[in-house]
């Protein structure tokens, strides 16, 4: 009986401490929760199509402007939504994400980056230009990022919620330049 007891501390001894690192690690219950943000949208984010200006004689005033705007595709977990790319009539730049609808995870970023997007979601965006965002909000609803004015919007043509702690894409959307 002694040896058993003996055996069983041991293996208790190692299996607890890979048990709590396995769990801060993979934190698995977030795949069974949610949580959805309602940040406020600037209506040209989610026109199905953009407008074109009304003329006037009147001098126009400073609005919103849609610079580019790409659907998500699912690589590593299902993720759809909407992004644009808005300029606000006070000249900052933000990237606006309607209706998302992805997986929580640790350590979740938001990037635009220089790489084309593919059907492959595996160490694809890490290997080019990004710029992080910040962390993921939520994982579904509507959520707006302040654009650095640092950004070359030019060298930058996709949008990825982007697992830092597995260096993979959950989705990613393709940006394509309106007007």
């Amino acid at each position: 009986m002694r040896r058993r007891t003996k055996v069983l501390i041991a293996i208790a001894a190692v299996l607890l401490p890979v048990g709590a690192w396995a769990l801060y690690w993979f934190q698995p219950w977030l795949l069974f929760t949610n949580d959805t943000i309602h940040d406020s949208l600037p209506a040209v984010a989610t026109e199905s199509a953009p407008s074109s200006p009304t003329p006037t004689s009147a001098p126009a005033s400073p609005s919103d402007t849609l610079l580019a705007r790409g659907t998500f595709i699912s690589h590593e977990h299902h993720t759809s939504g909407t992004a644009s790319i808005v300029r606000l009539a006070n000249g900052k730049r933000i990237l606006a994400i309607a209706h998302l609808n992805t997986s929580e995870g640790p350590a979740v970023k938001v990037w635009l980056t220089d790489r084309m997007v593919t059907k492959g979601g595996w160490h694809t965006f890490d290997d080019g230009k990004y710029v992080n965002l910040g962390d993921l909000k939520g994982n579904l609803g509507d959520q707006v990022y302040a654009i650095p004015d640092s950004a070359d919007l030019s060298q930058l043509q996709s949008v990825v919620v982007w697992c830092d702690r597995f260096d993979v894409s959950f989705g990613a959307a393709q940006l394509t330049t309106i007007g």
